[in-house]
C-alpha cells in the first residue's frame, strides 16, 4: 500500500474503558496504530511527543475536560493542526457550539459505533495529509506562507522561511501574528468584499523591506499570506544581470528606481553628481531609453518580474 494511504496514528482519550476497549480493538483491526490516554493532562502530553494523525476526545472528563483539552491543543504550535474529532453524548446544540467553538473539526455520539467512526477518521486523515503535503511542498521550494485565521486572527500554520521574516522584522514568537499584519489584513478584507484589490503591505526596516500580499482565502476562513524580502543588494544584482550593468552602473539605475536625484545619488555612492550623470549615460545606452523616468520604469518592471518569477 502506498505510503499516502497507509492507516496512520489515532489518539484515543476517553475515561471509560469500555468506550477505549471498543474503540482500540476497531482501530486497531482497521490498521491504525492507536494511543490512549484517560485525561486530559496525559492527552496533551502524548499529543506533543507522538503527533497523532488525528485525535478522538471525550468532552466530558473529570479534571480538564475534553472541550479545554481542546482549547489547549489548538493553543499548542506543535500540536494545533491535529484534526480534532469529539466523541460525546450531548447533542444539544450548545454542546456541538462549544465542541466546534474549541476547535473540533468533528463529533460523534455516544453509544459509539465503531464504523462510522472509522469513516469519519478516514476523511479526516486524508484532509489532514493534503494540507501536510501542501506545506511541504512550500517549505521545500522555500516560498514564506503563513495562514491565518480571520475570525480571530490567529496565526494557523506558517512556513520555516515565514517564522524567520516575522520574527526578523517583528519580533515575534514562533505562533504569534504580529499587530501590524492584522491590521492590514483586516483592511485587506474589508477591501475585497467592496471589489477592490487589497493593497500590499510594506514594512521597512533600514534596507530590507517586507512585503507582504494576499494569495488564497481557504473553505476555513484562513487567509493565505506570502512574505516576501527585498533588500538594496538583491535588487542591485538582479539590475546587473537583467541589463548586463556594471556594479557601479546598476547602483546608480537602483537609486534612480527610488527617486533619487544625481546630487543624492553622488553622496549615497561618494561620487559627484557629473560621475552619475556619466553612468546613467551608458544606462540609458545599454536599456534602450533616454530619460531617467524610462529608464526607472523600465528597471521596476523588471524587478517585479523577476520576483514574481522567483515566486512561483
Amino acid at each position: 500500500m502506498p505510503s499516502s494511504e497507509r492507516p496512520g496514528v489515532v489518539l484515543i482519550v476517553d475515561d471509560v474503558p469500555e468506550n477505549l476497549s471498543l474503540l482500540h480493538d476497531a482501530l486497531d483491526e482497521a490498521g491504525y496504530t492507536v494511543l490512549v490516554a484517560t485525561n486530559g493532562h496525559d492527552a496533551l502530553m502524548r499529543a506533543r511527543q507522538s503527533l497523532p494523525d488525528v485525535i478522538l476526545l471525550d468532552a466530558l472528563m473529570p479534571g480538564i475536560d475534553g472541550f479545554e483539552t481542546a482549547r489547549r491543543l489548538k493553543a499548542d504550535f506543535a500540536t494545533q493542526s491535529i484534526p480534532i474529532v469529539f466523541m460525546t453524548g450531548l447533542t444539544e446544540t450548545e454542546h456541538v457550539v462549544a465542541a466546534f467553538s474549541a476547535g473540533g473539526a468533528d463529533y460523534v455520539t455516544k453509544p459509539i459505533r465503531p464504523q462510522e467512526v472509522l469513516a469519519r477518521i478516514a476523511a479526516h486523515m486524508q484532509n489532514a495529509r493534503q494540507m501536510r503535503q501542501a506545506r511541504s511542498a512550500l517549505d521545500a521550494f522555500g516560498q514564506a506562507t503563513v495562514a491565518v485565521r480571520s475570525a480571530d486572527g490567529k496565526l494557523v500554520w506558517q512556513t520555516p522561511l515565514a517564522r524567520e521574516l516575522l520574527h526578523a522584522h517583528f519580533g515575534t514568537e514562533r505562533d504569534e501574528t504580529p499587530p501590524r499584519l492584522l491590521e492590514w489584513i483586516g483592511a485587506a478584507e474589508a477591501a475585497r468584499r467592496d471589489g477592490r484589490e487589497p493593497s500590499t503591505l510594506l514594512i521597512a526596516n533600514g534596507s530590507r523591506r517586507l512585503l507582504a500580499t494576499f494569495h488564497d482565502q481557504t473553505g476555513d476562513e484562513e487567509w493565505l499570506v506570502v512574505l516576501r524580502e527585498e533588500n538594496d543588494a538583491s535588487a542591485i544584482e538582479a539590475l546587473i544581470a537583467t541589463f548586463r550593468l556594471t556594479t557601479r552602473e546598476a547602483e546608480v539605475l537602483y537609486w534612480v528606481t527610488q527617486g533619487k536625484t544625481s546630487p543624492d545619488i553622488g553622496q549615497i555612492l561618494g561620487s559627484s553628481p557629473r560621475t552619475v550623470n556619466k553612468h546613467l549615460e551608458h544606462v540609458f545606452e545599454k536599456l534602450g531609453v533616454e530619460t531617467r523616468t524610462a529608464a526607472a520604469a523600465l528597471a521596476m518592471n523588471r524587478l517585479r518580474g523577476s520576483q514574481r518569477g522567483a515566486a512561483t
